[in-house]
C-alpha cells in the first residue's frame, strides 16, 4: 500500500472546492477570532487595532483557498472541471441559502450603525455574517452533494 493520499475520484470538481472552502472558512474565521481575543487580553475590545487583522484574515483565506484547490488537484485529479446541471443547482441552492442568511445576518450591523456603535462592533458582525453565510452555505451544498437536493 503506498502512503500517497488518494481523494475519492467520485468526487466532484466543484464538491472538492466546496471542502477547501469551509476548511478555509473556518480556519481563517477561528484564526481571526483567537488573535483579536489575544489582543484584547490587555485592551479593551473595542479598541483593539482589529483593521490589519481583519484584513489579513481575508487574504490569508484567499491566499488558502487558492492553493487550497490546487493541492487538492494535484493529490486527486478531477475527471472533468466542467459544470454540470447537478453542480449548477447545487451552487444555486447553496447560494440562495446563504444569500438569505446573509441578508438577514446583516440586519444586526445595520441596527449598530443606526445606534452609532463603535466601528469595532459593527465590522465585526459584518464579518461574521459573512463567515456564517459561507460557512452554511458550503455546509448546504455538501450536504447537497451527498444526500441530493
Amino acid at each position: 500500500m503506498s502512503s500517497k493520499l488518494y481523494i475519492e475520484a467520485a468526487v466532484s470538481y466543484e464538491e472538492k472546492g466546496q471542502w477547501v472552502y469551509l476548511a478555509v472558512n473556518v480556519l481563517t474565521f477561528g484564526g481571526y477570532l483567537w488573535v483579536v481575543a489575544g489582543l484584547a487580553a490587555n485592551t479593551p475590545v473595542a479598541d483593539v487595532d482589529y483593521v490589519p487583522v481583519l484584513l489579513s484574515a481575508i487574504g490569508i483565506a484567499i491566499v488558502l483557498s487558492i492553493g487550497g484547490r490546487i493541492l487538492v488537484e494535484v493529490l486527486g485529479p478531477s475527471e472533468s472541471h466542467t459544470e454540470d446541471v447537478r453542480d449548477r443547482d447545487i451552487g444555486r441552492f447553496g447560494e440562495y441559502v446563504g444569500g438569505i442568511l446573509l441578508g438577514l445576518a446583516m440586519l444586526v450591523p445595520f441596527g449598530l450603525a443606526i445606534a452609532e456603535i463603535d466601528h469595532f462592533w459593527i465590522a465585526n458582525t459584518i464579518y461574521v455574517a459573512f463567515a456564517l453565510s459561507a460557512l452554511v452555505s458550503a455546509m448546504v451544498k455538501l450536504v447537497a452533494y451527498r444526500r441530493g437536493l
